[in-house]
């Protein structure tokens, strides 16, 4: 269903298990910056009152996970950690030029958003059905649901305001370069390391 092109190391399950809480810091951050795309496509793009809309219910959603997130580190006694770069989103915002006319733009950051939330879904399964912890494995499971669908609300408006065919092409070639990024990741207590 998400389309990647190269599944996560099945070492990287191993890595993140045994670091569980790195993986909540690094996750909600990851939460906080879902929420601030959400934001930033309202103010870059507010001639788009569906997306408007949409973006507005998504940055609640969001904020509400990095909200459940916190409360599971405060939970287990610890504080959110300092916030780390994320690797994977730097290298993947390299795919496409910068620049263009303003449908492109949004087009790429909406192809973008997609496949970062295809691969935290992905990521969230694999969490679900390898934690020990069952209350963290469902809670992980819960969010795998959720992400399943901020993807394919990403997808459908990339294709909604983007000629279909040339963004079913730029998705695939998007899908691609992601499978080369992913490659040379997997072995760090991060979501998407």
């Amino acid at each position: 269903m998400l389309g990647l092109k190269l599944p996560t190391d099945p070492r990287w399950v191993d890595i993140a298990s045994k670091n569980i809480d790195d993986i909540l810091t690094d996750h909600a951050f990851c939460e906080q910056k879902a929420a601030s795309t959400a934001i930033s496509l309202i103010v870059n793009f507010p001639e788009y009152p569906e997306l408007v809309s949409e973006m507005v219910a998504l940055a609640r959603e969001e904020m509400g996970h990095f909200k459940m997130v916190h409360d599971r580190i405060l939970e287990r006694g610890q504080t959110l950690g300092r916030h780390r770069k994320d690797d994977y989103v730097i290298a993947l915002m390299k795919c496409f030029p910068k620049g263009g006319d303003r449908e492109i733009q949004l087009v790429h950051r909406l192809l973008y958003a997609a496949l970062i939330e295809a691969r935290s879904c992905e990521r969230f399964r694999l969490l679900s059905e390898a934690l020990e912890d069952p209350e963290l494995s469902e809670f992980y499971h819960r969010l795998m649901v959720s992400e399943a669908g901020h993807y394919t609300l990403f997808l459908k408006f990339a294709r909604k305001y983007g000629d279909r065919e040339v963004v079913d092409r730029k998705w695939q070639e998007l899908l691609d370069y992601e499978a080369e990024i992913i490659k040379n990741l997997g072995n760090s207590e991060t979501i998407h390391g």
